[in-house]
């Protein structure tokens, strides 16, 4: 990556972090700067001088940028742990007050769990969906079953929650579709049961446009069923997910008996 796009980047990520874009460029410039009026700064982040000043006032204020009352005044960015801690610490504020934001706000009532009993929802993306395979290990009372199926979401954080859970005495079988993913479940997770599922219709389709990517199901109730397009590009290879709950579930119902009915053929090999 060459350093015009590092920095291009960098100012995106401060962006993101709540930097107003003239803000970012100039804290970036300052970065190339051991200490800089506003002139330099302008002459470097391209921000008008006229609003240089401006940015330099906020970044003064967030803790980012230290002003010597010279004559012209110079300025220059705070370390870059310093930068990093405080951006961090105001990033972690603002989760926090969201998060208590969003737990003291009121419910309206619904029209009932019976109505609940056919949903089904959909979730898009790998981070989401890890998300929510973690919440769902995370919350498991009695039973993980997890079938793997894509190699790609095999990650830390999963062997981290499965291993925690399974430090709590929850009962789990992990899956895998093919050697190689059943290998490095079985090297990662050496204490938890791992075997190679006999759900052969989980990639007999593996040459059409969609391939099964994960199957959670948890307490038997709860069920997760990821996929995508292995040969797709761009956000149209992401992976999906539809989710849902209740024993009365039809679609939950349905793939329970289906993935219990792969781990029944692999635990007793003489069925």
């Amino acid at each position: 990556m060459s350093q015009d796009e590092t920095t291009a980047e960098a100012i995106s990520l401060l962006q993101e972090l709540g930097l107003q874009e003239y803000e970012a460029r100039c804290f970036m410039a300052l970065n190339k700067l051991p200490s800089g009026t506003a002139k330099e700064i302008h002459e470097i982040s391209d921000v008008p001088r006229t609003r240089v000043y401006d940015a330099i006032r906020v970044l003064e204020s967030q803790g980012l940028v230290e002003v010597q009352h010279s004559s012209p005044q110079v300025y220059r960015a705070v370390s870059v742990t310093e930068a990093t801690q405080t951006l961090r610490r105001k990033y972690t504020d603002r989760i926090e007050t969201l998060e208590t934001h969003l737990e003291n706000t009121d419910v309206q009532d619904g029209s009932g769990d019976d109505d609940r009993v056919q949903e089904v929802w959909s979730l898009i993306g790998h981070e989401a969906i890890e998300a929510r395979t973690l919440d769902l290990i995370d919350e498991a009372d009695s039973e993980i079953a997890l079938i793997v199926v894509d190699e790609e979401i095999l990650t830390e954080p999963l062997f981290d929650g499965l291993q925690e859970a399974g430090n709590r005495n929850i009962s789990i079988l992990l899956g895998g579709q093919t050697e190689a993913v059943t290998e490095t479940l079985g090297r990662q997770l050496p204490n938890l049961r791992i075997f190679e599922t006999g759900l052969d219709w989980l990639t007999s389709g593996r040459g059409d446009d969609v391939a099964i990517s994960r199957i959670l199901l948890v307490d038997r109730e709860t069920l997760l069923v990821g996929s995508y397009y292995p040969d797709a590009d761009g956000a149209e290879a992401k992976e999906q997910a539809i989710f849902a709950s209740g024993l009365e579930n039809g679609f939950v119902v349905l793939l329970r008996r289906l993935v219990t009915s792969g781990l029944a053929a692999t635990q007793d090999p003489g069925k």
